[in-house]
């Protein structure tokens, strides 16, 4: 019944959620927030109960239109609803859910996740189970939905939870409305509350929004710098940019790791220094939207699918840029990764190690080899591909590899098995005069 073998305690497979329409009063100041959330379903197959995920926050009321006797319960973390019929697989089915608390994150064994308080505001940091910490779902990474999203708060906040379509004050508050119009997994819908200055930038004619403290502005306006030229490099890359806009927040607090969502990226003070230091994130960030946002993961066992083309997009980012290239660097992560254990199946990695720095370089190395093998045009025209016939969409390693070998028309099963189903880190091969970047333990990531 759940959703996926690595969070078997989140997510229900017998329905899927078409739309989420979220209505939400938040009040910064009290950490206290009330809303109401209406679900366009589809029953997966016939069933008389469905459940939800709601971590930290009280249901007040469950409607189910259509069935009044319909029943619900709360219990460890789970909103089960009962029906007073039976539901055929293909029946739609309409949820509304009144519910309120003090959201604060939960609790797993990748730390805590979900909605947390700033120093003044908020942030969603959802991957992989912390939707369910501010709003009911069913939370699994292959169910994806739009969403239409409003939220009133204080007046002096500013707010992003996607794309921004209008906005009213009244009596001290202002409302925000948002959409995420293209499907969009849970844990990627996020909220970013905070006294941040928003300015419009022209990415490449992408729309883009950077929104930071007023403080930051010369720290962030430098670093940014080169987001433009990022856009026209990774589009060149993968394809179009797959959303309507990109919008960058930059936070007051200092955030352990920048932070992905659907059509957007989070940074914390930390990650800004005027100087560009941590441009590689910004690079690992925006490639995101192409690899893990628009094209999905159908189960968290695939995560170097989203992992490995974002590293790598770091390393393409480095040769067009002026830096090290792309057979450089691989060859001087390579060498690291030969220093460490050699206990890790990238397709394959067990809940515990998804999130593995390892995982990251090994899954870039991996799409290098594939380089490496059918040369830059295939390469290239694989990932464009990829991009294309799969937005919006949640997909596996064996999709991956299909597409692989129908676009350069080779087996490479014998690579792919290689570099991806095996714990031993797999030669790479030289090219002529490329020696292995020097790298920094700042470069390593680590």
């Amino acid at each position: 019944m759940t959703g996926d073998d690595y969070t078997p305690q989140t997510g229900d497979l017998r329905f899927e959620v078409e739309h989420y329409d979220l209505e939400l009063d938040y009040r910064v100041s009290s950490n206290r927030l009330e809303g109401r959330a209406t679900l366009r379903c589809r029953a997966l197959e016939s069933t008389r109960a469905v459940a939800l995920d709601l971590t930290g926050l009280r249901a007040s009321r469950v409607r189910v239109a259509g069935d009044k006797k319909a029943s619900f319960r709360l219990r460890a973390n789970r909103l089960e609803i009962g029906l007073s019929r039976a539901l055929a697989e293909g029946d739609e089915l309409e949820i509304t859910i009144d519910y309120a608390g003090s959201p604060r994150p939960r609790r797993s064994a990748w730390g805590t996740v979900g909605w947390e308080e700033l120093e003044d505001g908020a942030i969603v940091a959802s991957q992989p189970i912390g939707a369910s910490t501010w709003f009911p779902c069913n939370d699994r990474p292959a169910d994806k939905a739009t969403y239409t999203i409003r939220i009133t708060t204080e007046a002096a906040y500013d707010v992003v939870a996607g794309e921004r379509i209008g906005s009213s004050a009244r009596g001290g508050k202002r409302t925000w409305e948002f959409t995420h119009s293209q499907p969009t997994a849970t844990y990627l819908v996020a909220v970013q509350i905070g006294r941040y200055r928003r300015r419009e930038v022209d990415l490449a004619g992408v729309a883009g929004e950077i929104h930071h403290p007023p403080l930051l502005a010369p720290s962030v306006t430098a670093d940014f710098a080169p987001l433009p030229r990022m856009m026209t490099v990774f589009e060149e890359a993968f394809g179009p940019y797959p959303f309507p806009a990109y919008t960058v927040v930059v936070t007051h607090d200092e955030l352990e790791i920048p932070l992905e969502a659907q059509g957007a990226a989070v940074f914390g003070a930390n990650h800004i220094d005027g100087q560009g230091t941590l441009e590689r994130l910004i690079a690992h960030e925006l490639a995101h939207q192409w690899f893990g946002n628009s094209v999905g993961v159908a189960s968290w066992r695939d995560i170097w699918l989203n992992e490995g083309p974002a590293c790598y997009a770091e390393w393409i980012w480095s040769e067009r840029a002026g830096g090290h290239g792309t057979h450089a660097l691989a060859l001087a992560h390579h060498a690291r990764l030969r220093e460490k254990p050699q206990d890790l199946r990238i397709e394959d990695p067990g809940p515990e190690r998804m999130f593995d720095d390892r995982l990251y370089k090994r899954g870039a190395l991996a799409l290098h080899a594939l380089r490496l093998e059918v040369g830059d045009g295939v390469f290239f025209g694989i990932l464009r591909a990829w991009t294309e016939r799969h937005a919006g969409r949640a997909v596996s390693t064996d999709d991956f590899v299909r597409l692989s070998e129908e676009i350069s028309g080779t087996d490479l099963g014998g690579l792919f098995d290689a570099w991806l189903s095996r714990d031993e880190l797999p030669h790479l091969p030289h090219v002529a005069g490329v020696a292995p970047a020097p790298l920094t333990e700042v470069a390593l990531g680590e």
